[in-house]
């Protein structure tokens, strides 16, 4: 059976709304996708780290609640979890604040086993992190020696804006490892201070990787492959918040690419019509998770999506 192996950082979301906590729960950004894909009953690996502490507990016992293989987590005796605090504006938007105080030694975990046609996840700031960057790249060159699909989400925040050009020959060796880049109009305005995702395309995605999506929240979504140019609609919703919603947009996808039988070597030529449906399955999973404060998407709405396919 195709797997999902993902890697990226852990850390407990405390979330406020009118300056007061509202809601504490496990996240990051690989980490709530792929919750979301345990729900659906999608073999998960993840590779991250935690602090032998309280919050690691909370997270590690969280994970295999959801369906989460534990045995690529590395616990660092020295050191604490991560915390982030999430404070919603008016409009239910994030932005943070984070706690973090990790030891010298990171990331202490075997290579996973990783088969032709499963799908690699990877991306944000723990992905260009120069103190991560070599077993980083142990990775990535594993799953593309054994022609996984690599799924990259570079989720820039504004907070690294002002890193993007010194971090830009990573971020553009982690385009070139993907078969998939998505992120959103926001991301890229981060990286390249671009806002046309067309021309982002064009200048700086397609000549490492070919297949682009672009969200661009109530204004829908983007298909950019060769020459082929697709819009996608979202739904009108009044979200509760939207922490997640890039997040489980990219655990729709890679359902939708399970879902479809879509493999390594069906990438280059797949139809629209096959896209039309993956995306699809984004959207649907993103207005879900914007209709609560939870980072991922619900049991109960999983187990009635799993009834419809």
């Amino acid at each position: 059976m195709r797997k999902v192996i993902g890697i990226g950082e852990t850390i407990l979301d405390i979330i406020f709304k009118n300056n007061r906590p509202h809601a504490a729960v496990p996240g990051g950004s690989t980490f709530n996708g792929l919750i979301s894909l345990g729900r659906l009953e999608v073999p998960v690996s993840f590779i991250s780290e935690l602090g032998n502490d309280r919050v690691g507990d909370f997270i590690r016992d969280f994970m295999v609640e959801n369906n989460l293989s534990t045995e690529f987590v590395d616990r660092f005796p020295d050191g604490k979890s991560p915390v982030s605090l999430a404070f919603l504006d008016d409009d239910n938007n994030a932005s943070y604040t984070f706690y973090k105080d990790y030891p010298k030694q990171r990331l202490d975990v075997p290579l996973p086993e990783i088969n032709e046609d499963d799908i690699f996840v990877y991306g944000s700031y723990y992905s260009l992190n120069p103190v991560l960057r070599k077993r980083m790249v142990e990775f990535l060159d594993y799953a593309r020696e054994r022609k996984a699909i690599l799924y990259y989400d570079p989720n820039f925040r504004k907070a690294h804006a002002d890193e993007a050009i010194r971090l830009r020959p990573t971020l553009l060796e982690n385009f070139e490892y993907a078969d998939i880049v998505r992120g959103s109009d926001e991301d890229f305005l981060n990286i390249f201070g671009q806002a046309d995702t067309e021309k982002v395309y064009t200048d700086h995605i397609r000549f490492y990787c070919d297949r682009f999506i672009t969200t661009h929240g109530a204004d829908g979504v983007n298909l950019y492959c060769g020459d082929c140019r697709q819009h996608y609609d979202s739904p009108s919703i009044r979200p509760v918040s939207t922490i997640g919603a890039g997040d489980n947009f990219n655990a729709g996808i890679i359902y939708g690419l399970l879902k479809y039988n879509v493999r390594y070597r069906d990438l280059a030529n797949l139809p629209k019509e096959t896209w039309a449906n993956i995306i699809r399955c984004g959207i649907d999973l993103a207005t879900e998770v914007c209709q609560s404060y939870d980072n991922y998407i619900s049991k109960e709405f999983a187990t009635s999506y799993l009834r419809q396919s």
